[in-house]
């Protein structure tokens, strides 16, 4: 059979901290750099690509695991239009905080960067591959879902705590300057925000802010309030919303700039991507 060129989603309301995405022929799904509220982890489970997380650039292939951390500038693309295909799993970083605390592993349940990129130990690849077949598998209780979720995690966790494959730890001194400007634009995202405004609120000019912000954020001050905007999509069409009234509670103007935006960011439609909560796995058409 030819590979489902269609993303594949997995969600379930009882276990709203878990998504699962599936691609079985990833030249058909291309990315922008973009981040996520949630942690992060995929599978090449055929092929190769490329992965860029932050200012670090990888070639990976089938056998190989990858990690992001919420916020983090990322993208994974094909290699010449090369057949690849790839599993992800998002993980709500309060709920993963929670569980590396209860696992000994922080000394608070905050949420810490976990400092690895990438991983190729095959115990690990092989437990992660299992526990997306039982997700994605409509038959499976949901107490099974769960523990292999949590048993998966509870191994994996503490070997990338120590990977050596890890990325240089953060400066962690962004100018108040401009983590206040991404606080203000992360609760205003929706709105109709000008350079002015930003310029005005910093006291930068143009260029200079543009130039620190993507220094320090990995986007310009504009891709950033969009992949907020599409995050908000995110969660409205999860919540079912309409996608022509999610485009509107995003801060699009219209449906059609709303559906081309995320198809760059998420490598799916809005319809591909609102699929039904119903805790099976749905190919959307």
């Amino acid at each position: 059979m030819p590979p489902v060129t269609k993303p594949v989603f997995w969600r379930d309301p009882r276990m709203p901290y878990a998504e699962l995405r599936s691609v079985e022929d990833g030249r058909m799904v291309c990315y922008e750099p973009h981040t996520h509220i949630q942690w992060s982890m995929g599978a090449i489970t055929g092929g190769q690509s490329t992965f860029v997380c932050g200012d670090r650039r990888y070639q990976v292939s089938t056998g190989t695991l990858v990690f992001m951390n919420p916020e983090c500038v990322h993208a994974c693309n094909p290699i010449d239009n090369q057949p690849w295909a790839y599993l992800m799993l998002y993980l709500d970083a309060g709920w993963l905080a929670q569980l590396r605390y209860d696992l000994g592993l922080t000394g608070e349940a905050i949420w810490q960067d976990i400092p690895c990129d990438l991983l190729t130990t095959p115990q690990y690849f092989n437990g992660f591959c299992e526990l997306a077949a039982c997700l994605l598998n409509p038959n499976a209780e949901l107490i099974d879902k769960q523990s292999r979720l949590i048993r998966f995690l509870s191994g994996l966790l503490p070997a990338i705590s120590g990977a050596s494959d890890r990325r240089p730890p953060a400066d962690g001194n962004t100018p108040e300057k401009l983590q206040q400007l991404a606080t203000y634009l992360d609760a205003h995202c929706t709105e109709d925000l000008s350079l002015d405004d930003l310029c005005q609120r910093t006291g930068y000019s143009a260029g200079y802010l543009i130039r620190a912000f993507k220094q320090y954020f990995g986007l310009t001050p504009h891709a950033y309030l969009i992949n907020r905007r599409v995050q908000v999509g995110q969660r409205e069409l999860k919540r079912g919303t309409p996608i022509a009234e999610a485009a509107l509670n995003a801060g699009f103007a219209d449906q059609p700039h709303f559906q081309r935006v995320f198809k760059r960011l998420v490598a799916a439609t809005p319809h591909q991507y609102r699929s039904p909560l119903t805790g099976q796995a749905s190919e959307i058409k």
